[in-house]
């Protein structure tokens, strides 16, 4: 049966990527994997291009693994010089636009869910979500499916890791900052400059290190990425606006580093949103020992991902390579799906059955 599932997930991956799929357009894929529950007659549902479905002796009183990964993609660069939506094998490559990322791991979970779908007596119910907007943090994609799902207690988020144990990823936090001057005459030397009053800013966002550090993330990191002020050069400006990309680890909310950077800084600071949290899993959860047991490493993941809309414990796991996301002419290796899939059944055996 593995062999079965694993020869059919490669041809779904290469049906999903021979469909266009950029964020929010995910129609055409939603579809397919419709088609795929219904010929392995796996009931699901559907909310907008979200595709979602439980294991058939779904038990409210068992504890619920969630299984997800995502079937949209960014759009392909200017540098591809292959076909982006053609998935050809070639020296045992599949090429294509979400082939590593995250297309490889999104077959994979969904060849695990299908091989335990039809199992009595799990240890712990099963729903798979192949989820839409991740690549663009959408509002319609896994943040807007739970409040739809039952209670989640533990999660695997498919994404290329190498299939090594991702126990841990920084979260984002996004702030737009505007330091607030007073316009005057350059020649003159009146005013208050505004520039002045951010560089004082973004020295401390250069400098400062927070106090706790997470085992596995490291530090916190924040960035100063973009600025902008003034409009001619004899006029001292009244605000100077810049963005800072705040990657934040398991041991801070964003809430937390958000009011730390409030109490440091006298300038405006406004953040996009809080809801993108670093997560994390227990090293001593059955996963992750499981897949220790299987020879696997834990690492801490510096990307970010779906991981980051939910509240309950978290893995990071799937095959593909991280490096290779977003770049020209992706692909995934052919016997990465394959291992993929025996060590996802693997693992799961060990800790649900």
């Amino acid at each position: 049966m593995i062999e079965k599932l694993t020869k059919e997930a490669i041809q779904l991956l290469q049906e999903l990527i021979a469909t266009q799929s950029f964020s929010s357009e995910e129609d055409g894929t939603a579809a397919i994997i419709e088609k795929w529950f219904e010929k392995n007659e796996i009931s699901f549902k559907r909310n907008n291009h979200n595709v979602y479905a439980f294991n058939k002796y779904f038990d409210t009183e068992k504890p619920t693994l969630l299984l997800n990964s995502h079937h949209d993609t960014v759009k392909p660069n200017s540098a591809y010089t292959r076909d982006p939506l053609n998935p050809e094998i070639i020296d045992g490559k599949l090429f294509g636009l979400g082939s590593n990322d995250a297309g490889g791991c999104l077959v994979s979970l969904i060849a695990l869910f299908t091989y335990f779908y039809n199992h009595k007596d799990l240890k712990y119910n099963l729903i798979m979500v192949a989820s839409a907007e991740e690549e663009s943090s959408g509002q319609n994609g896994l943040n807007s499916m739970l409040p739809i799902l039952p209670k989640i207690d533990v999660a695997i988020v498919g994404e290329p890791t190498l299939m090594q144990l991702a126990v841990a990823e920084k979260g984002l936090l996004v702030i737009d900052c505007i330091a607030h001057g007073k316009a005057g005459h350059a020649a003159h030397g009146l005013g208050d400059n505004s520039i002045y009053k951010a560089m004082e800013a973004i020295e401390w966002f250069r400098t400062y290190k927070f106090p706790k550090v997470s085992e596995t993330l490291g530090e916190i990191k924040m960035t100063v990425t973009q600025i902008n002020a003034g409009s001619q050069h004899n006029v001292i400006p009244a605000e100077c606006h810049f963005v800072v990309d705040v990657r934040i680890t398991d041991a801070y909310s964003n809430k937390e580093v958000l009011e730390i950077i409030k109490s440091h800084v006298e300038v405006e600071v406004k953040e996009r949103s809080l809801r993108l949290n670093s997560s994390s899993i227990p090293k001593e959860h059955a996963l992750v020992k499981a897949g220790i047991a299987l020879g696997r490493e834990t690492y801490g993941s510096p990307t970010l991902s779906d991981q980051a809309v939910l509240t309950c414990s978290s893995l990071k796991l799937g095959p593909g390579d991280s490096l290779r996301s977003h770049t020209a002419d992706e692909f995934i290796y052919v016997n990465e799906i394959e291992e993929g899939i025996k060590i996802y059944i693997d693992l799961l055996t060990d800790v649900i059955v």
